[in-house]
């Protein structure tokens, strides 16, 4: 057994079948085959089982995959080390981050990550769904939610509280919410999922309750709400960190500050995909985004 064949039985299994896997590899089917008989031979197990459209690993396959992608990706990491020494850092990353949280804290960090490292491409998308990141394949995202996707490693970021709260110029006229109920008959600017039910947790020590809401406007520009809550369209139900600076400046004041309100979750991750190869760039920039986040948190 030596490095090659456990690169190509990783690249195998991460393809999920064998013509995949040679075209990734530009090999003929029948040349990954020999390779993949060769490596079991040379183990003397069965380590995985071949069907017309995908292939399953045996236990012996699942632990060699296991020790094998670490290999592999040592080895790919020790190259690189290698090619670049004297260089700056370089290559590419897609990074895929929330809307709201993306434009209006990100943007100054991503800007001071490109000049810190002018060489590496950065691909940027704001989007909130999680389902897209296979299709995207990106390989960097930050997102908010409640628990993590299972089949991804994740790291957890910051809290994120949500604050209701409206301009000073709305308060002086009409009421604010006073009771969580209160959000039920309010005009109420939010984030809400175009078809769905608006659903809301709120959290007061040990209590929980949950509220169906209907919003007078939502979006997910959450540029936008700020914009429409300075505006005085209704009470805002936002992440505090959109008015934070209007809070700050006496512009916006908040209510109910003793419930804990969640509308997509309170907890920021940032996912990536298990057992894809992170180059010294996609590292550099996961880095930076942990520390610039954790900062901002404290």
């Amino acid at each position: 057994m030596d490095a090659q064949s456990l690169a190509l039985f990783v690249d195998i299994v991460e393809a999920g079948n064998l013509s995949l896997a040679a075209r990734n590899m530009k090999m003929s089917r029948a040349n990954v085959s020999y390779h993949l008989t060769q490596l079991e031979k040379s183990v003397g197990m069965q380590l995985m089982r071949r069907t017309t459209r995908r292939v399953e690993l045996t236990e012996a396959g699942q632990k060699l995959y296991q020790h094998g992608r670490i290999i592999r990706d040592e080895v790919l990491a020790a190259r690189e080390s290698i090619t670049m020494l004297g260089k700056g850092l370089h290559g590419s990353v897609r990074l895929s981050v929330p809307t709201g949280f993306g434009h209006m804290v990100m943007s100054d960090w991503l800007i001071e990550f490109k000049r810190q490292y002018p060489d590496i491409a950065l691909d940027l998308l704001f989007e909130n769904r999680v389902d897209d990141l296979l299709k995207e394949e990106v390989d960097v995202a930050v997102r908010v939610m409640s628990e993590p996707p299972q089949l991804m490693v994740a790291i957890e970021l910051a809290q994120v509280r949500y604050v209701t709260c409206a301009s000073v110029e709305y308060a002086a006229t009409r009421p604010m919410p006073r009771q969580l109920e209160d959000l039920t008959v309010t005009p109420l600017v939010t984030s809400a999922v175009a078809g769905r039910e608006l659903r809301v947790s709120a959290y007061q020590g040990e209590h929980r309750r949950e509220l169906t809401l209907h919003p007078t406007l939502a979006s997910e520009n959450f540029q936008f709400l700020r914009e429409a809550i300075l505006a005085g369209i209704g009470v805002g139900l936002v992440p505090d960190y959109v008015v934070a600076q209007d809070v700050k400046s006496g512009h916006v004041i908040t209510a109910l500050n003793d419930w804990r309100l969640s509308v997509f979750g309170t907890r920021m991750f940032l996912l990536r995909m298990p057992g894809r190869y992170q180059t010294l760039a996609t590292r550099a920039l996961i880095d930076f985004v942990v520390a610039k986040t954790r900062v901002w948190a404290a």
